[in-house]
């Protein structure tokens, strides 16, 4: 069993939101509703990552452009490995400082 973590109710395992105060379980999944196995990348993913990996190892001769690229091409490989959606804040960012062809890429991609 497990307890909310608001007002301290009792829940079943199985519980996503708490009956007695409607707050959500700590443990709920955000993507619930997608499914979380291997799916086949389109073709503007694979060309959106493959620009950011360039785009990464080519600005890896200046060290700070090198601290915000790499954690951001990884994330989105990260994303697309889980199925996650890519937000558009995150789209933005690309497009300014990691890759503008991937980040225009990723901004044309309806499937995220």
């Amino acid at each position: 069993m497990k307890y909310c973590s608001k007002c301290g109710k009792e829940l079943f395992d199985e519980a996503v939101i708490c009956p007695q105060c409607g707050c959500p379980t700590e443990h709920q999944e955000i993507y619930s509703t997608q499914s979380h196995e291997p799916r086949e990348l389109s073709t503007i993913q694979k060309v959106t990552k493959a620009f950011m990996i360039v785009e990464t190892v080519l600005g890896g001769i200046y060290i700070l452009p090198l601290a915000w690229c790499l954690p951001m091409t990884i994330s989105y490989c990260k994303k697309l490995k889980k199925g996650e959606p890519i937000g558009t804040g995150f789209k933005v960012c690309s497009l300014i400082f990691v890759s503008l062809i991937a980040g225009i890429l990723m901004l044309c991609d309806n499937d995220n």
